[in-house]
């Protein structure tokens, strides 16, 4: 059968065996049913949420006039930004339950949660919020992003019981009332977006991050594959909830479960701590599909070059190594104890230095001074995470901060432990390829036959993924619950561990 798969910003083909299975998330097997997506029914579904959270006070008996209010809001990489995302009909229901609580506008800060991701730019503030809500807050000096190294806005909490040093927004501490608007979509750091992730990893600082998106947790046995209950799940948690007993206060959530087209299923607000299984337990019927009756040896998807992070992802070495172990800890369950990787990339040698400035250095130390496998780079992460001219283009130059390609690099040796080859189809500069231990072909045909050769044998079973990284992906499963793990899930399905 002949497919097409992402390659740079166009598509580049491959003639596969008739035998390969083909899957789609949202086609292949349905999502389950979305709200209409006109906006008043959704306005409605979401003020009927906020109006009967889980586990705390409705927003209008946690308000009143006086009150100052931060509304966190996720950034441009997950969510959706058509005009009816969740985040845009949230903020406004959240902020229209306010005005009638008789919060003044003045008192209400938009906040987005970037983390260590680029602070926003104003078209993209644009983007995220939409044309009302940015015009009512914008010209007010009331909509900005998260500094995590803005230390006269930053909050030191001190340490968790577990040891993690929790280092908080100033804004959101100092609040009357913290809302965060987030999105239940499957992620392959913890499970899920939203709930107390959203604070963890949105709000913080790099130490902070620094307790869980390192080698000792994510290359734990619990992290791949993917798990509503991994260690790194639980620190999530742990900090979150340690925000809230040094706040004073609850976050107040409102997180929708997104179909692979970011629609709204069903909306759930309130206490994180008691709102999480809740909302889990609808994703896990669209995240965790069980579908696969036989395991698979190869698994053939494509990189476009603008995906997720940004401009660059699919070229850029060590994003492209972060790319390819998204998905082994997504499918890990359905993957052969000898599943190679077939990906097309145009892999040319852009690195976008702009939005990731230190990349390219952290790729040539690399090639150096005995580093055999991505986790020999972690030794250099704080001095990476301190050094001024990266901090610089963090804060003032829409650039990613210096800690987050530890987390991509920490996350890139995945995809080395849990395949046995991974080929790069297609790319430009191949060197570049080689230099993080991939293989390189010319075509998909020529990487299948050696890979046959080499590590399959001759008639292996061949899964393709075409729009892997345009569409919200899912968590591939075997049909049969026996043969996933055992391991039990808060959502209750005993094959998604």
């Amino acid at each position: 059968m002949k497919l097409s798969f992402e390659y740079g910003n166009g598509t580049m083909d491959a003639l596969l065996p008739d035998s390969t299975d083909v899957f789609v998330p949202g086609e292949t097997v349905p999502d389950p049913p979305c709200l209409p997506q006109d906006w008043d029914t959704l306005y409605h579904a979401t003020l009927e949420s906020i109006r009967n959270p889980i586990g705390m006070p409705a927003l209008f008996d946690l308000a009143h006039k006086g009150s100052t209010v931060v509304i966190v809001i996720p950034d441009i990489v997950k969510g959706g930004n058509q005009p009816t995302s969740h985040r845009k009909v949230a903020i406004r229901a959240c902020i229209d339950e306010l005005y009638r609580a008789g919060v003044e506008k003045k008192d209400i800060l938009l906040l987005i949660s970037n983390g260590l991701h680029p602070r926003a730019t104003v078209p993209e503030m644009k983007t995220i919020l939409g044309d009302e809500l940015f015009n009512e807050f914008y010209p007010c000096r009331q909509i900005t992003s998260h500094d995590s190294e803005d230390y006269e806005h930053l909050v030191d909490l001190g340490y968790t019981d577990h040891g993690d040093h929790v280092i908080m927004n100033k804004y959101v501490y100092d609040a009357d009332v913290a809302i965060l608007i987030g999105h239940t979509q499957g992620n392959p750091y913890g499970a899920y977006s939203g709930g107390y992730k959203h604070c963890a990893t949105g709000i913080s600082h790099w130490r902070s991050i620094g307790a869980h998106h390192v080698p000792e947790v994510m290359h734990r046995p619990d992290f791949t594959p993917v798990s509503n209950t991994s260690e790194m799940r639980r620190k999530f948690d742990q900090q979150g909830m340690f925000m809230e007993e040094k706040m004073g206060k609850k976050f107040f959530c409102c997180d929708a479960v997104l179909d692979s087209l970011s629609r709204q299923i069903q909306i759930f607000s309130g206490y994180a701590k008691e709102m999480q299984p809740a909302s889990w337990a609808v994703a896990d019927k669209r995240t965790y599909v069980h579908w696969a009756e036989k395991k698979y040896d190869v698994i053939v998807f494509g990189m476009p070059t603008n995906f997720h992070y940004g401009n660059g992802m699919g070229t850029n070495p060590i994003q492209m190594m972060q790319a390819l172990s998204a998905q082994v800890i997504r499918h890990k369950r359905i993957m052969s104890e000898h599943c190679v990787f077939i990906v097309s990339s145009i892999c040319d040698g852009y690195f976008h230095d702009e939005r990731w400035p230190y990349l390219r250095e952290l790729y040539e130390m690399f090639q150096h001074d005995y580093m055999q496998t991505l986790p020999d780079m972690n030794r250099y992460g704080e001095y990476f995470a301190t050094k001024e001219e990266y901090i610089r283009k963090y804060r003032f130059a829409n650039a990613f901060h210096p800690f987050h390609g530890f987390s991509m690099m920490s996350c890139g040796h995945i995809a080395e432990m849990n395949t046995s080859a991974i080929y790069i189809v297609g790319a430009r500069e191949p060197g570049i390829a080689r230099g993080m231990g991939l293989k390189t072909r010319a075509t998909f045909e020529e990487a299948l036959e050696d890979a046959k050769r080499k590590f399959v044998g001759p008639n292996p079973n061949i899964l393709a993924l075409p729009r892997a990284f345009k569409t919200t992906a899912v968590h591939l499963c075997m049909k049969d619950p026996s043969q996933n793990s055992t391991h039990v899930d808060l959502g209750g399905h005993p094959c998604c561990g």
